[in-house]
């Protein structure tokens, strides 16, 4: 079972380096859907992420209909939308005989409305109040997506033994 953020047509470098760095800390795969709004090589999309974007697995896909290509009947696609009627922990995303690829939409305008359409059925969103703000963050609901699932999952291959030495802290 492998977890995967998937980004239609990114504009930010800033929430893409970061979402780059959420996805090298907790081993999961980062899909990019081009056009981007950016070079790869653009000095604050490596300064978001740091020196981690070199531990990132990665894919490039040129459109939405080549990254649909790629997913098998083993591949669970779920949509992050506001717009969505299911909430994201509503979702079971525990199985381990699935690929779970969250995929967010463009800062802008999110995924294209007749994409949403034909796949309403696999959306879902992180409950806000839409009354102050627009929307939450990208890099943000990325991870908080991507944690839920791995939470459900028990947390696979990620360190949680770390032990609090005091003498350390000194």
């Amino acid at each position: 079972m492998t977890n995967h953020i998937v980004l239609f047509e990114p504009l930010m470098p800033a929430n893409t380096g970061n979402i780059a760095r959420t996805c090298a800390g907790t081993d999961t795969v980062l899909d990019l859907i081009k056009p981007l709004g950016f070079s790869v090589d653009d000095k604050h999309l490596k300064r978001a992420g740091l020196d981690y974007w070199n531990k990132v697995d990665i894919n490039y896909h040129e459109n939405l209909p080549d990254f649909m290509e790629t997913l098998g009947e083993k591949d669970q696609l779920h949509l992050v939308s506001k717009f969505a009627s299911k909430d994201y922990t509503d979702c079971d995303y525990s199985k381990i005989e699935f690929n779970h690829y969250f995929m967010f939409g463009k800062e802008t305008t999110g995924l294209p409305e007749p994409f949403m359409r034909k796949h309403s059925e696999k959306a879902i969103r992180i409950p806000q109040d839409d009354t102050h703000i627009r929307a939450l963050n990208l890099s943000n609901t990325c991870a908080i997506v991507v944690y839920e699932a791995l939470r459900q999952q028990g947390f696979p291959k990620l360190d949680r033994t770390h032990e609090y030495e005091h003498d350390k802290l000194k």
